[in-house]
């Protein structure tokens, strides 16, 4: 007569499902993550703690520690926002400035020209909406080639000219330092560059010395 107790016993040391496995690896990640309490035989039929679980006071820095990167993070991005940088970063060289004369300009020099590269990128100077975008100077005529004017919520204006690109549309919102376009050589240029102007007004013959505002931002060029 077979040994069924025998039986039993071999039948219940087949493998585990690979279902049975899955769950059981699941549980261990969980409780990895949540610090929860294991216990699990250790061979004797004693319970062992495989996982010690996390103390209040774990639980309480570690969420003091996130909430405190969340603020740090949102004051800087607010801090960001209230300040002025310069339409261009990294090396470049001022070239024409504000009131420069020439036969090449009306009534002299509108703004402040940066000497770059064609395609470098050219950043929003302050938060704000862009009110003309595109050809034809965004209005203000076929000398500007390509250009930008974005409007501030201190009701100044900047304009950004003679880009090789475009990559906002008026109505859309900026912020600081947001790439809105490449620099280029459109319109009435001599060389790739950036010109930039600080305006009173969205339209041309309204800009004030770039150099000079920037300076009353706290930004030197």
């Amino acid at each position: 007569m077979p040994n069924t107790t025998t039986l039993r016993t071999v039948k219940n040391l087949r493998p585990r499902s690979r279902t049975g496995v899955a769950i059981a690896a699941g549980l261990c990640a969980s409780v990895a993550v949540t610090g929860a309490s294991v216990a699990a035989g250790d061979g004797d039929g004693e319970p062992t703690q495989v996982f010690a679980p996390a103390t209040a006071t774990q639980l309480a820095d570690a969420t003091g520690t996130q909430a405190d990167t969340q603020q740090a993070a949102a004051e800087k991005a607010e801090e960001l926002e209230k300040t002025w940088t310069s339409p261009i970063e990294g090396d470049y060289t001022l070239s024409a400035t504000y009131g420069n004369s020439g036969d090449r300009w009306a009534s002299g020099h509108s703004g402040q020209d940066f000497a770059v590269d064609t395609g470098t990128p050219v950043h929003a100077a302050h938060s704000g909406t862009v009110v003309k975008a595109g050809g034809n100077g965004a209005g203000d005529g076929p000398a500007y080639g390509n250009a930008i004017v974005i409007k501030h919520d201190d009701d100044t204006f900047t304009q950004y000219a003679h880009l090789s690109e475009v990559d906002v549309k008026a109505g859309q919102k900026v912020s600081t330092n947001d790439e809105i376009g490449l620099s280029g050589n459109t319109g009435n240029s001599s060389g790739p560059h950036l010109h930039f102007e600080i305006r009173t007004t969205a339209d041309y013959g309204s800009a004030v010395d770039p150099v000079a505002f920037l300076a009353e931002q706290d930004l030197k060029l």
